[in-house]
């Protein structure tokens, strides 16, 4: 098996130091440049071409999103690793959904370094159990956000101007011609939308913040 061919972006030198001593001593891997912030990663990579990248998250005032895309703009197929302290739910959906190959927290062990990056240069994804809880809670959130960003439906629209004149469910429901177990599945999805659990925070909600597009005519 060809060596594999790994650049460094971190700017904590010692940091840097061990971890090259680690991959240089470990047959097929092979530590071919180290950039402390993004200007040198970049000439770094264009001059070593490597087969993977451990990218650091926080690199002062770098970001290391712009550079993660400007390394995949500059070779779709490298692999990135980010080997981080650690990352919001947001930033891991971020940083997957623009490329890289996983996240590794930097509090786990050698031995799980060394078969992250086995596993990223072998086309897999490495996400521990944390980096992955992180994952799935950042594109639940922000597929709710989608959600309540959704105009309302004319159902939904009838619902809350009826909770707004102050009607109970089942004098909604006769004014919509349904069921009372309607309205209440109506009243829930308003709930959802705007992240409430009462109607008194439902109206407060939909004055304060939506009556622009909720309330217009």
């Amino acid at each position: 098996m060809p060596d594999i061919g790994i650049l460094m972006v971190d700017d904590h030198s010692l940091f840097r130091e061990s971890l090259s001593r680690l991959l240089n001593g470990h047959p097929g891997f092979r530590i071919v440049g180290q950039s402390a912030n993004a200007t040198e990663a970049v000439v770094e990579f264009s001059r070593v071409k490597p087969d993977i990248v451990l990218l650091d998250y926080d690199l002062g005032e770098d970001s290391a999103f712009s550079l993660l895309t400007e390394f995949k703009e500059r070779d779709p197929e490298v692999k990135i690793l980010m080997v981080t302290a650690g990352l919001s739910d947001q930033a891991t959906v971020q940083f997957m959904e623009a490329g890289a190959s996983g996240v590794f927290l930097k509090h786990n062990n050698s031995d799980q370094l060394l078969a992250a990056i086995d596993r990223v240069a072998g086309g897999e994804v490495w996400l521990d159990s944390s980096a992955l809880n992180s994952l799935l809670a950042g594109r639940r959130n922000r597929d709710e956000a989608v959600i309540r960003a959704r105009p309302l439906t004319d159902r939904q629209t009838l619902v809350l101007r009826a909770i707004l004149d102050g009607l109970a469910n089942k004098e909604i429901a006769w004014r919509m011609n349904t069921s009372e177990s309607s309205v209440k599945a109506v009243i829930q999805e308003l709930f959802h939308k705007a992240g409430v659990r009462t109607r008194s925070q439902l109206v407060r909600i939909a004055i304060e913040k939506h009556s622009l597009d909720w309330l217009k005519q």
